[in-house]
């Protein structure tokens, strides 16, 4: 799908709001006060996973709590909602477009969509209110696009998503992290790998918007071939389902205009309440399992660690002496 700017992004008057608890909030009659804006909230009590008893309040305290760390990574990106209003155990749904329902204070942009021959209007999660009004709503997970409003065709970064069949280890997956690091080492390229939320790992490679789509993804494409030759046996570039044959897919497609995965710090609806977490490379290794982290440690890990992703987004990479090194032409 090929998306054109036809308006600019609507500024919001409002500054920053303090709150004395970070994590919990206060609500009196369903209504809570966040940057200045009042936010109805609903069914707070609603089971989100029956397993674990967590419900849609507690979604919207965890990134209420968190809200610090994941906005820098989802400031003027465009998102891509994925709407689980009735829990995991809902497939729940995807829509793009804001609507007339979406309070006036809520900053989107509107894009041309061929496929649907109309304007979208995305909404931009730019404050806190907003990214609890998309939890509001049954945002789950967070999907921002690569490339934020002011350089749209050219991505902060790029992203190999390893994403394994039912029939991989996780151990199978963390191998093909290693071998795409000791690839992006030789090409003396900065590298930082993230957990999907899910059963996956993502290796990101800082861009700083100085390459557009199609040159992130020609080297997407290159580094998961020259992984893929490493691990023939467990690996495919394979997109289809039924040709993949029980390998990991190692997806370089998702450095598309458009394309969308879990932000980092972003919840998944999938039993455990998973989040998408960065690791330090020293960390991914045999025997990690994404369940580690999830709604409840999450947040003390980040009073532990911080913000281990922050470079992604400061980092600037050079592909052509990259591809020097690797000793493409």
């Amino acid at each position: 799908m090929r998306e054109k700017t036809k308006e600019p992004v609507k500024k919001s008057n409002s500054s920053p709001g303090v709150r004395k608890s970070p994590s919990k909030i206060e609500n009196s009659n369903n209504t809570i006060k966040v940057n200045g804006h009042t936010l109805k909230l609903s069914n707070q009590d609603k089971v989100y996973w029956p397993k674990e008893k967590i419900t849609k309040g507690q979604v919207l305290e965890y990134y209420n709590g968190i809200s610090k760390y994941i906005l820098p990574y989802l400031k003027n990106r465009p998102q891509s909602l994925k709407r689980n209003p009735n829990g995991i155990t809902d497939k729940g749904f995807y829509h793009k477009d804001a609507g007339d329902a979406a309070p006036d204070w809520v900053q989107r942009i509107a894009l041309y969509s061929e496929s649907t021959n109309k304007d979208i209007n995305y909404i931009l999660c730019n404050d806190k209110a907003t990214l609890l009004y998309l939890n509001n709503l049954g945002c789950i997970e967070i999907n921002p696009w690569n490339s934020r409003v002011t350089h749209l065709d050219h991505p902060d970064y790029l992203v190999i998503d390893i994403d394994p069949s039912d029939k991989n280890s996780f151990d199978e997956v963390i191998d093909t992290a290693l071998v795409l690091k000791e690839i992006l080492d030789r090409a003396e390229v900065a590298s930082y790998c993230k957990t999907s939320g899910a059963t996956g790992l993502h290796v990101y490679v800082p861009l700083g918007s100085a390459y557009d789509y199609h040159q992130a993804r020609s080297f997407a494409e290159l580094l998961a071939t020259l992984a893929q030759e490493q691990l023939p046996q467990t690996t495919t570039l394979e997109r289809s389902l039924s040709k993949r044959k029980n390998r990991i897919y190692i997806d370089y497609m998702q450095n598309s205009r458009g394309q969308t995965l879990s932000s980092v710090y972003s919840l998944r609806p999938v039993p455990g309440a998973s989040v998408s977490t960065p690791l330090e490379w020293k960390e991914v290794k045999r025997g990690l399992r994404p369940s580690q982290f999830n709604i409840q440690t999450l947040p003390r890990r980040l009073d532990k660690v911080g913000d281990l992703f922050n470079k992604v987004l400061k980092e600037k990479s050079n592909l052509q002496r990259a591809l020097q090194r690797l000793g493409v032409d």
